[in-house]
């Protein structure tokens, strides 16, 4: 991934999870309950979880694994996970985070049960890379789980498309400072495929056995889950 946009996730992660919260006005709590249930976590499972930010799906996802799994947070940008240990350690729970690239994982084949991206496959140089580099850290007949933004459509969409082109980069620089990087994620999220496209691109690692997709309010969001080949 380009120091540009490491730079731009550095410069914003101080008040990511205010706006975040504000923005999606916490429906991405929901989201990630999906994400969760969808990946079929179950206690004892490894999970990968990349472009971890915060920690908050690594942190859903250690409650889903129990005291007997084992959760492992990634990010190309330390400065995101800063504030991700503390929040994870005040809820009691172990997660360990450790930066890494999504292109070029540094763990062996097959290591996790589960890997997982939220809202940052969008944001890597070639997301097919990604894909595999994620599909080839989990055992055959894990699963590889998305979350990423879509297009709605209709009356839905428009509104959409307004809150995302105006209120999003407005609030967004208001709360964190920089009114450019909200308009960047915006614009990366109105230009990457969705649904079928993106489950062309999952099929196209040739990496699964199968792909599926969940819709989330609206076409808003996205889950999409791999079965590893």
């Amino acid at each position: 991934m380009s120091e540009t946009v490491r730079t731009m996730f550095a410069t914003i992660a101080p008040r990511y999870d205010v706006s975040n919260t504000v923005l999606s006005l916490g429906i991405h709590h929901l989201w990630r309950r999906v994400v969760v249930r969808l990946s079929d976590a179950k206690a004892g499972m490894s999970v990968l979880d990349c472009a971890t930010g915060t920690g908050d799906l690594a942190i859903a996802f250690k409650k889903a694994v129990g005291d007997g799994g084992s959760v492992v947070g990634t990010d190309f940008c330390a400065e995101m996970m800063e504030t991700a240990p503390e929040k994870a350690n005040k809820r009691g729970l172990s997660v360990r985070f450790e930066v890494a690239d999504a292109m070029n994982l540094q763990y062996p084949d097959s290591s996790f049960d589960i890997a997982s991206i939220s809202f940052g496959i969008r944001n890597v140089d070639v997301p097919v890379q990604a894909l595999r580099e994620m599909a080839r850290v989990v055992r055959p007949g894990g699963r590889v789980v998305v979350l990423e933004f879509g297009q709605p459509k209709g009356v839905m969409g428009a509104l959409y498309r307004f809150y995302s082109n105006h209120v999003i980069p407005f609030v967004g620089g208001i709360l964190t400072g920089n009114k450019e990087a909200y308009s960047y994620l915006n614009r990366t999220a109105a230009q990457f495929p969705c649904g079928d496209d993106f489950d062309d691109l999952m099929r196209e690692t040739e990496a699964f056995v199968s792909t599926g997709y969940e819709p989330l309010t609206f076409g808003i969001a996205y889950v999409y889950v791999g079965e590893v080949r």
